[in-house]
């Protein structure tokens, strides 16, 4: 793995830092199985957003289509 400062002086704290959380996310992904998918997170779910569900069709359904803001 090589690892190239672009920008800036890193100090060597710094960059002993930056390469810990390397080398510990490239092992927690090489612990996961090869098929199996990231966990989703909870801020990402689109059901999160939406406090109910939409109405369905109807006769009046055009008049429930507006949140007020």
């Amino acid at each position: 793995m090589n690892i190239k400062v672009v920008r800036g002086n890193p100090t060597p704290e710094e960059l002993a830092a930056a390469l810990a959380v390397v080398r510990a996310r490239a092992a927690a992904a090489a612990d996961r199985p090869s098929g199996a998918a990231a966990p989703r997170d909870a801020w990402s779910d689109p059901a999160r957003i939406a406090g109910s569900r939409l109405p369905g069709p109807g006769p009046v359904s055009w008049a429930r289509t507006y949140w007020p803001g």
